[in-house]
């Protein structure tokens, strides 16, 4: 049967995962490490995202950048990587027969990276200039605000890529210490997808990452503080359009209600047929657009409203917002729009995994999140069983209006009254 996750443990703590479709013409590599920007602290804010781009700088083997990318793109695939609140993945997707290339190359990037003193100097300015192009776009700068507004100066509320201020203060010593502390066995899981089989991947990674130990790592911080910390983070800027986001926090990663949560959001905000999609675009003709996204993490998570509205719309647009989420908290959701939104959520969710990559994506991410990667029917069999009473239920404990956090960047600004619209 295809599809079906094996997972192995090597002796220094290094798990692997793999989920075999011997009908693909790909592999895809992914090296998750439970290490995110959610273990630093003040100073060190950033340094997960800058090891990330380090990490691709050369080896011994491959000494520079271009050697590393070269190696993958001279095999026909493509590599990148990403890091998060509380993970970081490096990965690569190369023709099925060019996998000992593609497990090379991240063992050797994460095993024997050089970060050089000149190199950092160099990225320095690189990820300084990707921090501001972030905030150069309103709508996810208006994102970064509303982290902020939901959990003020937690690491949880912290841009995941630091501050201009503390990258131009990260020296070697602080990515080796980094290193040591998160980067061990114990805390890494290799998973492949793709045409091959859990044999050939648990050979080829027991021999290129045999010198990984397993160690300690630290335990992520618990939330410090109440939640919202600030009911609103805005910012004027002379530009045309207003750029909204509401977030109320939400639920864990592993948290039994997490399916109702997801059919939930279905109803409220996914797609053109939801209930935001419907009342503020084509009953108002307040934004262009305007949806809804759940995010979980270890111990939180957050249910996030974006929306891009002419300035002079924003009250209006926020109102039928918290409306929105008011008639979910008290009216059940009808047999025909709980179906619809079922459909929706299983088959979207089942169109997700529909590239090796993907399915290497969950099935990592799953098992060093949560210990365990959950069989996509039971996943589907968990969303099909959510009726009204669960989504009203899961509504009544999330959509709490005096949690609502908001977060704004356009032009002329007023957070006291933003504040009292929230009220």
């Amino acid at each position: 049967m295809t599809n079906v996750a094996e997972v192995s443990e090597l002796s220094g703590g290094l798990r692997v995962v793999t989920t075999p479709v011997p009908t693909a013409q790909s592999v895809s590599v992914n090296v998750f490490v439970g290490a995110g920007s959610r273990g630093e602290d003040e100073r060190t804010m950033g340094l997960a995202h800058f090891l990330e781009h380090m990490m691709f700088k050369g080896t011994p083997k491959r000494p520079s950048a271009i050697a590393v990318a070269e190696a993958i793109e001279g095999a026909g695939g493509v590599l990148n990587a990403y890091t998060s609140k509380e993970l970081t993945c490096y990965w690569n997707q190369v023709p099925y027969d060019r996998l000992e290339t593609a497990v090379d190359v991240l063992a050797d990037m994460l095993d024997n990276a050089l970060i050089d003193a000149e190199e950092i100097d160099r990225e320095r300015t690189v990820v300084q200039q990707e921090i501001r192009r972030t905030k150069d776009q309103p709508g996810a700068w208006a994102g970064e605000l509303l982290g902020q507004a939901v959990y003020g100066d937690d690491p949880m509320g912290r841009p995941t890529a630091g501050t201009e201020e503390t990258v131009s203060g990260l020296q070697r010593v602080d990515f080796q210490e980094w290193i040591a502390a998160w980067y061990g066995g114990a805390n890494v899981v290799v998973s492949v997808a793709g045409n091959t089989t859990h044999a050939e991947v648990l050979g080829l990674v027991g021999r290129f990452f045999a010198s990984r130990n397993g160690g300690s790592t630290p335990a992520l911080p618990p939330l410090d503080g109440a939640i919202p910390a600030r009911r609103v983070a805005a910012e004027s800027r002379d530009i045309t359009q207003a750029n909204l986001a509401l977030g109320l926090p939400a639920l864990s990663r592993g948290d039994p209600e997490r399916y109702a949560l997801m059919i939930l959001n279905s109803v409220l905000g996914r797609g053109m047929s939801s209930r935001l999609f419907k009342e503020v675009r084509e009953r108002r003709g307040l934004a262009y657009s305007v949806g809804s996204g759940v995010s979980r993490h270890s111990d939180t998570g957050m249910l996030a409203i974006s929306a891009g509205v002419s300035p002079e719309n924003v009250n209006e647009a926020v109102r039928v917002i918290l409306d929105e989420l008011e008639k979910l908290t008290n009216d059940p959701v009808g047999d025909e729009e709980l179906t619809k939104a079922r459909d929706y959520t299983v088959g979207s969710f089942r169109l997700s995994l529909e590239s090796t990559m993907a399915l290497a994506q969950r099935a990592g991410e799953s098992l060093l999140t949560l210990g365990e990667i959950e069989p996509v029917e039971s996943v589907v069999n968990n969303l099909r069983g959510v009726n009204a009473d669960d989504v009203i239920r899961v509504a009544q404990r999330v959509l709490r209006r005096e949690k609502v956090a908001l977060a704004l960047v356009g032009p002329t600004v007023d957070e006291a009254a933003l504040e009292a619209l929230l009220s």
